[in-house]
């Protein structure tokens, strides 16, 4: 009985046969672009369960700080006093791999990566963080204001392997690193979350709606995102 097994780091493809009288045979085979398998669609089988996976070897990396990004609506003055009014902002931080691709929570991809972080490190890995408050704004006549958060990140590197029941693309097993990127704990490594609120001076069409507009003229009001 013979087990094929491929491993795929960088472009490269190696093939590895093991014969059951324990003699092995290892080369480095030609295969052509449509004989190997996308990532995604190795990750599609890792999702759906087709294929037996595991996420091989976690190393974590520092966190740190992500972009911040507008979480709540926008508070327009179109009067001449300062505006201040209670702002209501809600976020959710999610993961992605190394192509951008979502990593779902709740999801075979992000259990797996769970489970082996937590074998590794003994703490678990969230694929999702959701959060959310209010905040008291003040807005200065003629500007726009508007909350922003920034979550801790941590990136996840690791080596994915697919075992599959009979051969596909040609072998039982395919391998392939990959990074993934995600929410982190508050006060991992030292880094914490932060909510900030921002403004801006309005923009000519935006003044002009204050006058055009009486439902905004002499007021604030608010803007959903």
């Amino acid at each position: 009985m013979k087990t094929n097994r491929a491993r795929r780091y960088g472009g490269r493809l190696l093939a590895v046969t093991m014969v059951a009288c324990g003699a092995t045979v290892a080369g480095a085979l030609p295969a052509s672009a449509a004989d190997q398998p996308t990532k995604p669609e190795l990750m599609a089988d890792c999702a759906s369960g087709l294929g037996k996976c595991s996420f091989n070897e976690p190393k974590l990396g520092e966190a740190y700080l992500g972009a911040f990004h507008q979480v709540s609506d926008s508070l327009f003055n179109c009067s001449s006093s300062d505006a201040t009014q209670s702002m209501t902002w809600t976020d959710t931080v999610g993961s992605t791999d190394s192509l951008g691709g979502s990593v779902t929570a709740g999801g075979n991809i992000a259990g797996i990566i769970d489970l082996s972080v937590t074998a590794t490190y003994s703490h678990t890995w969230t694929s999702t963080h959701a959060e959310s408050s209010s905040l008291n704004m003040t807005v200065k006549p003629g500007e726009v204001g508007w909350i922003s958060r920034a979550q801790v990140m941590q990136k996840v590197s690791g080596t994915w392997q697919t075992h599959y029941d009979s051969p596909k693309w040609g072998h039982y097993y395919w391998f392939f690193p990959d990074t993934i990127t995600g929410p982190a704990k508050n006060g991992t490594d030292g880094r914490s979350n932060a909510v900030v609120v921002k403004s801006r001076p309005m923009t000519a069409a935006e003044k002009k709606s204050c006058s055009a507009d009486a439902s905004h003229r002499n007021r604030a009001f608010v803007q959903q995102r």
